[in-house]
């Protein structure tokens, strides 16, 4: 009896202990599990960056003819943008639409109505700052296929890259995708036309052309890649319009509807509005969208009305640590005119130059544009500021 006692004493003792271990090894994995979940409920940090934006880069023979150097038979455009280059220093990324060419100088350099640039004009363009040039557009095939090649090499050496157009079947199908700071942005770019200049058969892969379908197809396939942002590029529109046509109208709505986050306009040669929408997704979410029916010239030769007044966006996109939305916190530009003093016979007649600074400079008695220019930029200010609209800034925020 008494050995039976000690055997099932000692039967518990070691029934407890199992439990006891057992209890201990699913106390740590519980602990272990909490605590992965603690740290897995740490929201990351917001992520905010600064987009610079500009319009379109015509180079008219004027504008080449001003940037040469005869005693060293070479261009230089880069005193064109120095008043302006501030504004590109502070961007995470910097993108604008090139409606020129660079086929080289046994092409010929050309003015319109079919644009041939000096290839110096592309290492400027990257000297002030643009990462992405947008080279789909009516004036791309103005020096045939092989121009068109020659302009994305000449853009690659400069170190500038380009979405829109392709020099192979095989750049075609790729896209471009960038991570800015960790948001993973997406670029794409549509013409409506080429001017009636057709491809060479079994080329048609060179330019993308304003296609529903396509661009549907080309939202979804970045979609795949998890990227944060789509930016659409959309050369449309009518020529001098200050307002969007219904056309562009009932293509934003699609864009957004189909997953574009970002659209900049261009083609029209003059300014058109911007807004933001809240934008209701086919499954009830909401998203930020922005859109900009036409950002005006950037750089050009030309004089017609309203054709010298441009915009330089900076928006402001921040991802949510918590869930990974982004917002549009804003949307605030720089007015700014292409300077074209034609009455010097001087060189560096043209110059990109911020509207309100220089106004301001000439009321604290800097006569050197003289009182017709201050007067005209004046005028060319309000302009911008009627079509364009108010700015974009948070709730509650005024300039």
């Amino acid at each position: 009896m008494k050995k039976i006692l000690i055997i099932a004493i000692l039967t518990i003792i070691i029934i407890w202990g199992i439990h006891a271990v057992q209890n201990k090894e699913k106390s740590k994995i519980e602990n272990e599990s909490n605590n992965t979940e603690t740290v897995a409920d740490v929201p990351k940090e917001d992520i905010t960056i600064n987009m610079t934006v500009a319009g379109d880069v015509l180079c008219h023979n004027t504008n080449f003819f001003d940037a040469y150097n005869a005693s060293t038979d070479s261009y230089d455009f880069s005193y064109t943008f120095e008043d302006i280059k501030k504004y590109f220093d502070n961007a995470d990324i910097a993108i604008g639409t090139l409606e020129a060419n660079f086929a080289g100088k046994s092409a010929g350099y050309s003015n319109y109505p079919l644009f041939n640039a000096p290839e110096q004009l592309a290492t400027d363009l990257k000297e002030l700052g643009f990462d992405i040039l947008a080279t789909a557009n009516n004036h791309c095939l103005d020096k045939g296929f092989s121009g068109l090649v020659n302009t994305l090499s000449e853009l690659d050496k400069a170190g500038i890259e380009h979405m829109g157009t392709y020099a192979t079947e095989e750049d075609s199908e790729k896209y471009l995708i960038k991570d800015v700071n960790g948001i993973k942005m997406a670029f794409l770019d549509y013409t409506y036309g080429t001017n009636g200049i057709e491809l060479p058969e079994g080329k048609e892969f060179a330019i993308n052309m304003i296609d529903k379908d396509e661009i549907k197809k080309d939202i979804e396939n970045v979609k795949k890649e998890n990227v944060d942002v789509v930016c659409v590029n959309m050369h449309w529109g009518q020529e001098y319009k200050l307002t969007p046509t219904s056309e562009q109208e009932e293509l934003a709505d699609f864009l957004f509807q189909n997953g574009a986050d970002l659209i900049l306009g261009s083609h029209t040669h003059c300014l058109e509005p911007m807004e933001k929408r809240t934008v209701t997704m086919p499954d009830g979410t909401t998203k930020d969208g922005f859109v900009i029916y036409s950002l005006g010239n950037f750089m050009s030769g030309q004089k017609a009305d309203n054709s010298r007044q441009s915009v330089i966006l900076d928006i402001k996109l921040t991802k949510a640590g918590k869930d990974g939305k982004i917002s549009i916190d804003s949307v605030t530009y720089t007015p700014i005119y292409m300077y074209n003093y034609y009455t010097s016979k001087s060189a560096h007649r043209f110059k990109v130059m911020d509207i309100e600074s220089e106004i301001a400079k000439y009321e604290a008695g800097d006569t050197q544009i003289g009182a017709t220019m201050y007067n005209t930029l004046k005028n060319e200010l309000q302009g911008v500021y009627k079509v364009v609209g108010n700015e974009i800034l948070p709730e509650g925020e005024k300039k």
